[in-house]
């Protein structure tokens, strides 16, 4: 069985991290720290622990933000100059504290700590997080002082556009995407994205994979509330594209591919109707939950020309009140050449996972080609 995620900060890490915060600074109550970061960590959550190390930090490093931020900046693990050979991504396993000092996880009660602390001198918290964010995230500790320093803050992002570090560049885009999982929620950007627009016109084109990738959700986030954003972002941008911004366009659009957006899917190639024949099917019309239902869609193009698809798949999911919620889930993009016949399956699992509930009864699913819905096919799903 895998280890829980929680254990990811444990009691190795709270020593780790009062060993090197006493090898910062020497008057530091390293046991006392041990004591309060220790005690009643083994029936904490994730979240929860890396806020009871906080916790612990508040009441052992000074009062003084100034003076606290440097103890904890000055025992943040050494990290080399970046160089354009440096991989982020392959990086990410490895933010491991070791001789030199503090990495990973534990980092992310460093980013609380300057966010509870840090608030009445933001220009010297964001540099702590400028040196954080090196060694693990800063994503969710800025949020806080976009809140309540927006201009100070989107200032000093947009001067880390040009930032050397891969990570740093990654986090203006990614600490002040507008819905970002598990983070605070940034309502104004919310319902205003376009003091983030900028941000991420420099950054689309980022010479890293982990930056761009972040632009791409943060875009998709923005689509979620302003589709018509999106449109004209592709309308402008995707025209001539490169091939590295062109997939993260394509990754930017996934929700409106999804939920079948005519302009998105139009942008895409996609508007078109598929011409030609569409049979789906199930290999069992009573399936029991934790059980899986085999999926064939078979495709005949019978038009003139080529015929670029986006293929997704939708679960008529039963709710409590007796009516039905589609979920599209992603299938396949293909290209049909005239007469040509395609058989795709998939396999779907209806295990309980803990972001949905199942209810016994009937449910159905269909496919999305191109956004228009065919094949209805009803199921019983058993207890």
């Amino acid at each position: 069985m895998a280890e829980p995620f929680k254990n990811l900060i444990n009691a190795q890490v709270m020593r780790e991290v009062g060993h090197h915060l006493r090898r910062t600074w020497p008057a530091f109550d390293q046991r006392r720290f041990e004591r309060l970061a220790i005690t009643g960590l083994d029936g904490l959550e994730f979240k929860a622990r890396a806020a009871h190390l906080c916790a612990a930090l508040e009441a052992t490093l000074p009062q003084d933000f100034h003076a606290s931020a440097d103890i904890l900046q000055s025992s943040l693990k050494a990290v080399p100059p970046p160089s354009p050979l440096h991989d982020p991504d392959k990086e990410l396993g490895q933010l491991t504290s070791d001789d030199t000092g503090l990495a990973g996880w534990a980092l992310w009660a460093f980013g609380e700590y300057v966010a509870r602390r840090g608030m009445g001198t933001p220009a010297r918290a964001l540099e702590a997080l400028h040196a954080i964010t090196q060694r693990f995230t800063a994503e969710f500790a800025i949020r806080p002082f976009l809140i309540q320093h927006p201009e100070l803050t989107l200032a000093t992002l947009s001067r880390w556009l040009d930032d050397p570090s891969a990570h740093v560049r990654r986090l203006v885009s990614e600490g002040s995407r507008p819905r970002l999982p598990w983070g605070q929620r940034l309502q104004a950007l919310v319902q205003d994205p376009s003091p983030t627009l900028p941000l991420l016109h420099r950054l689309q084109d980022d010479p890293s994979e982990y930056v761009r990738r972040s632009v791409a959700n943060h875009l998709n986030d923005i689509a979620k509330d302003h589709p018509d954003l999106l449109v004209t972002w592709l309308n402008t941008h995707l025209p001539d594209a490169p091939d590295t911004r062109r997939r993260l366009l394509r990754h930017a659009s996934r929700s409106l591919i999804k939920s079948a957006h005519v302009e998105v899917l139009s942008a895409w190639g996609l508007g078109q109707a598929f011409e030609g024949d569409i049979k789906v099917t199930v290999d069992k019309r009573r399936v029991a939950v934790g059980e899986a239902l085999t999926i064939q869609v078979t495709l005949l193009a019978r038009g003139q020309a080529p015929q670029a698809l986006e293929l997704d798949y939708r679960v008529h999911h039963l709710k409590a009140n007796g009516e039905t919620s589609p979920k599209t889930f992603k299938g396949k993009r293909l290209t049909l050449q005239p007469g040509e016949k395609l058989v795709w399956q998939k396999v779907h699992a209806l295990k309980p996972v803990s972001t949905r509930r199942y209810y016994p009864g009937p449910h159905a699913l269909d496919i999305q080609v191109n956004g228009a819905v065919h094949g209805l096919t009803p199921f019983l799903l058993l207890s």
